[in-house]
């Protein structure tokens, strides 16, 4: 039995390995065909190629990729988290306000921004938890409290800081690496360990894929909603300070659209919108694809106004294919 332990340890990885690759064929090949194109395609191929321009869409992606953390949680669940586009521009503004207007030690600062992400997903958490409102609703609403106090704390102008000390978390680098992207692999990892080495992440599984068989089956249901969405606010705080800090200045207006592009990752990385399947890893890949989609199109000038048209079909094609994926599925 032991030697047989050994041998399964030993071949656990391999295993692992081959299995992201088998789960992920699909959007790999897409990456993959996306990427050649926009490598020889004559307007885009000499800047995409670039280290410079790598190291530009993965900064880009940051952000995106550490709300798409919280989202899968959330859509394994069942539900759904619109408040997370608001909460970055309500947690810029004021992490930057704090250092800007009130002089506050910076780590202070960048802890109230979190705290700001933290209040947002504990209401949330608490609301959808304790009662039988769609989430839907409840990150709307608070997805508009969130977007008018950050215009009220503002007065709709933007709260500059020019310290280098706010600017290295967005926009510095270690090592060569962009300090975002080391920020976003440690969260994606911590975000991985949680959904597949925890009892948290089997029950959210279980909850997403049938509440009253988690309930019969001991899961505290309430506590695992309560967890996940407030993991997303704790995304999404953190997500609006390198943002902030990327910008040099918090924006009322920042954020708008987030939400959309963390559910399209989502989407498109394979987790199905009615809960109880998806992997972190498909998440990754979805977040490459439509941060190199943006890439792509910004370097071929396309109006902006079209770029909201592709990545909308792009929702709607994954949307399509995990439809049939699991009416397929039914049918068997």
């Amino acid at each position: 039995m032991n030697e047989e332990t050994k041998n399964a340890a030993k071949t656990a990885p391999k295993n692992a390995f081959q299995r992201f690759f088998s789960e992920n064929m699909g959007i790999l090949v897409a990456l993959i065909v996306l990427c050649a194109f926009l490598a020889i395609f004559p307007a885009t191929g000499a800047h995409f190629r670039t280290v410079k321009n790598v190291f530009n869409v993965l900064r880009q992606i940051s952000t995106n990729l550490l709300l798409a953390c919280g989202m899968t949680m959330v859509i394994i669940l069942g539900g759904i988290d619109l408040s997370v586009g608001s909460v970055i521009a309500l947690a810029g503004v004021i992490s930057a306000g704090c250092v800007s207007r009130y002089h506050l030690p910076l780590g202070l600062a960048l802890l109230i921004g979190i705290l700001i992400g933290v209040i947002f997903g504990l209401f949330n958490g608490f609301v959808i938890s304790r009662t039988t409102i769609p989430a839907f609703i409840v990150t709307l609403a608070t997805m508009n409290i969130a977007r008018g106090l950050a215009g009220v704390y503002t007065g709709g102008s933007p709260v500059r800081v020019v310290t280098k000390e706010w600017q290295f978390l967005g926009a510095g680098y270690i090592a060569g690496i962009p300090v975002p992207v080391i920020i976003m692999l440690v969260v994606f990892i911590i975000s991985l360990f949680m959904l597949n080495r925890t009892k948290l992440g089997r029950h959210i599984y279980a909850v997403g894929g049938n509440v009253k068989a988690a309930e019969f089956s001991g899961i505290d249901v309430q506590k695992v909603k309560f967890i996940v969405f407030t993991y997303s606010g704790i995304m999404a705080g953190l997500s609006g300070i390198i943002l902030a800090s990327r910008m040099y200045s918090g924006q009322p207006t920042a954020g708008e659209g987030a939400e959309m592009d963390a559910i399209a990752a989502v989407v498109v990385g394979g987790t199905s919108m009615a809960g109880g399947s998806g992997k972190l890893g498909g998440t990754l890949i979805g977040a490459l694809i439509i941060g190199i989609l943006n890439n792509g199109l910004n370097l071929m000038n396309i109006n902006s106004f079209w770029q909201t048209v592709v990545k909308g079909v792009v929702i709607l094609l994954a949307v399509m294919i995990d439809f049939f994926r699991n009416r397929s599925k039914n049918v068997q």
